[in-house]
């Protein structure tokens, strides 16, 4: 932004064709701004302008205006500025503007509406601009102000409160979202386990029930075959005890073909 103009900037020319009011006050010198003059803007709603080296004048139609008679506007004016708002509580924020340096140079000194309102002197004066002049802030209007600052503090913790609450809950969301995916991962890779594992069963089933067929096989077979011998003895003289014998092989051969043979049936 310029800071400074060999003329007068059409913000400085339309002040001075109006008179001192709410948002502009006329200072025939530098020294003349004091402390109560910042605040005043500072607690006003839309804030204020000073022009420092320019003086009032009536007009023709007795209308007060603004005359330029010029100022000092060297460091040591503009730091004279800075330190009536630095005296501030809190501080008073300012913009300072060199106008009309080709002829008689002015201070156009900006004061914006403060944010953390109500600002007060050094002295404790709560000042604010009404109409022409300064005057002190009434009781009711004070307390306004403490309630609009401290309802503005509470809306900002709230929405503060809000967006970490929300940030949080974002947070537990994505954990439970990837919580919710690793337990279908187990749920799945369980399912599979048990599935190859089913499978392996009936395998091992499959293959048990092969393996008593062909146990049951040989067993037939070699009964067949006893069957055989002992009719080959049975027809020649063979000794009577060991008839005794093959009968005893043979029953309990037998048996034991019944036997697998039911649990084989009993398994198809």
């Amino acid at each position: 932004m310029q800071k400074e103009y060999r003329g007068l900037s059409r913000r400085t020319q339309s002040l001075l064709k109006i008179s001192e009011g709410m948002n502009v006050d006329f200072k025939r010198e530098v020294s003349g701004i004091k402390s109560r003059d910042l605040v005043a803007f500072a607690n006003s709603p839309l804030g204020g302008t000073i022009l420092a080296g320019v003086d009032e004048y009536t007009d023709i139609d007795g209308v007060q205006r603004g005359a330029i008679v010029g100022c000092e506007v060297d460091d040591n004016a503009r730091l004279m500025v800075i330190n009536k708002a630095t005296d501030c509580l809190p501080t008073v924020e300012v913009g300072i503007f060199i106008e009309n340096i080709a002829r008689k140079p002015i201070l156009r000194i900006e004061i914006p509406p403060g944010p953390h309102k109500p600002y007060c002197t050094q002295r404790g004066e709560y000042c604010i601009r009404s109409d022409a002049r300064v005057r002190a802030l009434f009781p009711d209007e004070l307390l306004a102000i403490f309630m609009d600052r401290e309802g503005e503090q509470f809306l900002s913790r709230f929405r503060d409160a809000v967006l970490q609450l929300e940030q949080q809950v974002g947070s537990i969301r994505h954990a439970l979202s990837a919580g919710m995916l690793d337990v279908s991962r187990d749920i799945h890779d369980l399912d599979d386990q048990l599935h190859r594992t089913l499978t392996r069963i009936g395998q091992l089933t499959q293959s048990n029930k092969r393996r008593s067929r062909d146990l049951l096989q040989v067993l037939k077979e070699s009964r067949n075959s006893l069957l055989t011998l002992e009719q080959l003895i049975l027809s020649g003289e063979a000794n009577g005890e060991r008839l005794e014998m093959l009968s005893e092989i043979h029953a309990n051969l037998g048996m034991l073909v019944d036997n697998l043979d039911i649990e084989t049936n009993g398994d198809s």
